[in-house]
């Protein structure tokens, strides 16, 4: 049987059900900000329910973000507060805490993908900040080739592990959202020191083919799939809120546990959720993994 690392679940999903505010485009920070405590209540529930790995709240942590509304001064602060929640939960644990960095200025938008010698600075400034905090960075959602470079690259300045994880056409796992090859990573992991691939915020229909170009890559792979019932085209407009996008109601934790065993039969050592994927999918996905003989780790 494997070594299993369980991830945690849908962080920004959380804090908004929990918190009843009206969502913003400043999507989980906001929250945090209004809600001092609950990032970490939320890591908390997680490890209680067998995750290993608690991804920080720190996601949508950019400059481009904050400037809208004018918070940029709090960049560095934002960062800190995240990290201090994160290890608040860990406590004595034998976890660990992964740096989460999200695209800038909108998720499944490759067409705003910035030159990578534009890009990569901005991800260093964040992962510089996350590194002395983190045991690994976690690049989350990148949907293009350039996105995917630009992050793999500018999250060296941590000097920690870099885990690199890509958002695919909920309709063609092969393709990333921007109709790339997913195969084509193999060009920025033989470029970039990166640890492990994975595919993320994608309707888990799709992972198994994303999984199937990722294993190719010689490097540990796994995938965490949402809970959405797809991304809608309002989301896709400038400063969307969660609003635009649905939750499906038939994705129970017995059914997502499903997919994800499957995804460990693949070879996938590194599984979790994504957005709309809470403690109760990660509580039934340990208890099967561990009833399947395998150790979490």
């Amino acid at each position: 049987m494997a070594k299993i690392t369980l991830l945690d679940g849908g962080m920004g999903q959380e804090l908004v059900a929990r918190s009843g505010d009206e969502p913003t485009p400043l999507w989980a920070t906001r929250v945090m900000m209004d809600h001092p405590g609950m990032v970490r209540a939320i890591h908390e529930d997680y490890f209680a329910a067998g995750a290993t790995v608690a991804t920080t709240n720190t996601y949508a942590i950019h400059h481009d973000r904050l400037e809208r509304v004018d918070l940029d001064p709090m960049f560095h602060a934002l960062h800190l507060r995240a990290l201090a929640e994160a290890h608040e939960a860990r406590g004595g644990r034998a976890v660990r805490i992964a740096g989460s960095i999200g695209p800038l200025k909108a998720s499944y938008r490759p067409d705003l993908a910035e030159p990578v010698e534009v890009a990569a600075p901005k991800y260093a400034e964040i992962a510089a900040i996350l590194g002395p905090h983190v045991d690994m960075i976690l690049c989350e959602t990148m949907a293009s080739i350039a996105m995917a470079e630009a992050v793999a690259k500018g999250a060296q300045a941590a000097g920690k592990p870099v885990w690199l994880s890509v958002s695919v056409d909920d309709h063609d796992g092969l393709k990333l959202r921007s109709g790339e090859p997913v195969a084509d990573l193999a060009a920025v992991v033989a470029r970039y020191p990166v640890a492990a691939v994975l595919a993320n915020c994608s309707v888990p229909e799709a992972m198994a083919a994303a999984l199937g170009e990722l294993r190719g890559l010689g490097l540990p792979f796994g995938a965490y799939a949402n809970g959405f019932t797809h991304i809608s085209g309002n989301f896709l407009k400038d400063a969307p809120t969660v609003r635009e996008l649905t939750h499906r109601h038939d994705l129970t934790p017995e059914k997502y546990a499903d997919f994800a065993m499957a995804w460990v039969g693949m070879g996938a050592t590194i599984v979790g959720g994504c957005c709309e994927v809470g403690p109760a999918h990660i509580r039934h996905l340990a208890a099967r993994l561990t009833a399947a003989g395998h150790q979490i780790v």
